[in-house]
């Protein structure tokens, strides 16, 4: 059946969201919550002006407006983009430098900034940093092998290129095309940002439920449903002008009796995936607990009792745990580090089957997971790349402010 991309208004407590949900069936696989009006600065490039180097972490700190600096590491520093240099070989207070929010802020941290620039498109991303092509990792081996082949892209020496995963599912035509464009726009950001004023926006990000729709693997994608016609004008928009082959994906949902959201059960949904239990059909359930520098996960038996073959039991459990845990990641965005508490099992035949099940389970997620290895204390090691903010803080995040 495909995959439905849901993008609608969602009032809770007193706040209004544009809430973008993905569906498989009627399984929510992920939801991002965007505060009505106020749009994410991920994404948005700056000129920014160092306003101290910090020697003992090896990171500067880099305002990209008055009063507002932003953590950048010193060893990620690659072709630099200045707009005013101070004469010192190193970068040093008082610099202006162009410069892309790469992480939001997050509970006491700042945003993080860079200097290796990324202009992402549906097909390729475009990147400052060096002049490599790479390809994703989700495109499968014998299409990516066929790309590597058959595409030919001009004058990279100044920029890298990452190939996307969508560019497996369209022509080399539409992939170059793509090219061009970001090709043409990163030379004109680079040609007028030293005629810009310090702390000025070069270029503002796509409001977020766009951005997903941009990300989305649209081979799966069968739907994009709203019920908003504000929304639904801004998406028909976007669509006609960068995936025109979208737009017959899209629909404004009308019922009277019944909103988009409720059909859903979008707000069920929504609390479920921010309890700290979750039940497994076995009668077993996970305990999510995120900390200030991990996310603990701990696997428990619960109502499932079975007096005989107690390690196939538990293997059971693990196995159907496994397969939660991976979607959980997934629809709460967490990670970092994260450790899994699975239920203790004897036999290195059966951790090895869970460590197997879990590994696939993962590997299906669009955001890269990397499973460490199960410890001697049997606690499995897993870390997940920070895009955005977890679905915990982006609901926080509006408590706050």
């Amino acid at each position: 059946m495909g995959n439905k991309l849901l993008i609608t208004k969602l009032n809770r407590n007193d706040t209004i969201y544009i809430a973008t949900a993905l569906y498989s069936e009627h399984r929510l696989l992920e939801i991002t919550l965007e505060p009505f009006g106020q749009q994410s600065i991920l994404g948005n490039i700056y000129v920014g002006r160092v306003k101290n180097i910090v020697k003992n972490i090896n990171a500067a700190f880099i305002e990209i407006a008055p009063g507002r600096p932003c953590y950048y590491p010193l060893d990620e520093m690659k072709r630099p983009l200045f707009v005013k240099k101070i004469n010192s070989p190193r970068l040093v207070q008082g610099d202006e430098v162009v410069v892309q929010v790469a992480k939001e802020s997050s509970k006491s941290k700042p945003p993080k900034v860079t200097t290796n620039l990324t202009l992402t498109g549906k097909y390729l991303a475009l990147t400052s940093g060096g002049s490599k092509i790479g390809f994703s990792k989700k495109l499968q081996e014998q299409k990516r092998e066929e790309l590597k082949q058959e595409l030919c892209f001009e004058n990279t020496q100044d920029f890298g290129l990452i190939v996307r995963t969508n560019a497996g599912d369209v022509s080399k035509k539409e992939i170059l095309e793509e090219f061009e464009m970001l090709k043409q726009e990163y030379f004109h950001l680079r040609e007028t940002a030293p005629y810009r004023t310090v702390f000025s926006c070069l270029k503002e990000s796509t409001p977020e439920y766009l951005h997903i729709l941009q990300n989305v693997n649209q081979s799966q994608l069968t739907a994009i449903l709203t019920d908003d016609v504000e929304l639904f004008d801004k998406i028909h928009e976007y669509l006609e002008k960068f995936q025109p082959e979208d737009l017959d994906k899209l629909t404004f949902y009308e019922d009277a009796m019944l909103s988009l959201s409720k059909l859903y059960q979008l707000e069920h949904r929504l609390k479920e995936a921010l309890q700290e239990r979750v039940w497994l059909k076995s009668g077993g359930y996970l305990v999510i607990q995120p900390t200030e520098a991990l996310t603990v996960i701990d696997v428990n038996s619960g109502k499932s009792i079975s007096k005989k073959q107690v390690q196939e039991h538990y293997l059971n459990i693990n196995l159907e745990a496994a397969e939660e845990i991976a979607h959980q990641l997934r629809l709460r965005n967490l990670s970092g580090i994260i450790i899994v508490d699975f239920i203790d099992m004897k036999s290195a035949q059966f951790q090895e089957l869970l460590m197997q099940k879990l590994r696939s389970a993962v590997s299906k997620d669009p955001v890269p997971v990397q499973l460490v290895d199960m410890t001697k204390l049997n606690l499995v090691e897993l870390t997940r790349k920070k895009v955005k903010k977890s679905l915990a803080e982006q609901v926080e995040f509006v408590k706050k402010n």
